[in-house]
């Protein structure tokens, strides 16, 4: 599998997956960071982190909009959309993947957190 495919699977995993499904993507240390915020590092840490909005969310989903890939990285251009306690959420967001074998070890999502707020409220 190359390493688009793999994050295009892991993208479209989103709407029907639970934190646990989406962890088994990333590699043991792999390293997840939402930019706005301080990355985690380890499979259960990012599943933890997952599941702060995947988990509560009765929908999800991450459009892909554009999608550049070289060798073993990925770069994504997306609409992360949520619906968590009624209210619908919707992020631009530009996300670097990093692959190694047939696992994700590095994301790394670029958004303006204030849009998150400003939506939550």
């Amino acid at each position: 599998m190359t390493a688009e495919q793999l994050v295009r699977d892991f993208c479209a995993a989103v709407p029907k997956s639970r934190s646990d499904d989406l962890a088994a993507f990333f590699t043991d240390d792999a390293v997840y960071h939402n930019i706005p915020v301080e990355p985690v590092k380890g499979r259960a840490a990012i599943q933890a982190t997952l599941a702060q909005f995947i988990d509560i969310s009765t929908e999800a989903e991450f459009e892909i909009v554009a999608l550049a890939a070289n060798g073993n990285k990925v770069l994504t251009e997306r609409i992360d959309r949520f619906t968590i306690n009624g209210k619908r959420i919707e992020l631009p967001v530009m996300g670097t993947f990093e692959v190694t074998g047939d696992r994700i070890s590095a994301w790394r999502d670029y958004f303006d957190m204030q849009q998150f707020v400003k939506q939550m409220a």
